[in-house]
């Protein structure tokens, strides 16, 4: 989710994502593992604009629901998109919940 109070910034904004849909990771350890976007609602206009909300599955491999677990290893998420390049550890009860979602 994009959160940008100011209408004016929150479209110039997006007006410039477009595709962030499709760059957008899971970096457990040495793997990346892309988001795959539900596919119900196009999120990015033919203009090029993204919505402000986007829903993602990250489909992990038994080696990487492993290695999520493993407290020693780094996870965390991040975007490739030229306009957006991010990353963000995710906190250890993030970890936590998310790490429910495997059983």
């Amino acid at each position: 989710m994009f959160e940008i109070e100011d209408e004016v910034r929150r479209a110039q904004i997006l007006a410039r994502l477009g595709g962030v849909e499709s760059l957008m990771y899971l970096k457990v350890g040495d793997d990346k593992i892309y988001g795959v976007s539900e596919d119900e609602v196009e999120r990015t206009r033919e203009d090029g604009k993204t919505s402000s909300v986007h829903f993602l599955h990250f489909g992990l491999k038994p080696e990487s629901v492993a290695k999520f677990r493993d407290p020693a290893t780094t996870v965390m998420i991040g975007c490739d998109h030229e306009a957006y390049a991010h990353m963000a550890l995710l906190s250890p009860s993030t970890r936590a919940e998310l790490a429910r979602d495997f059983a």
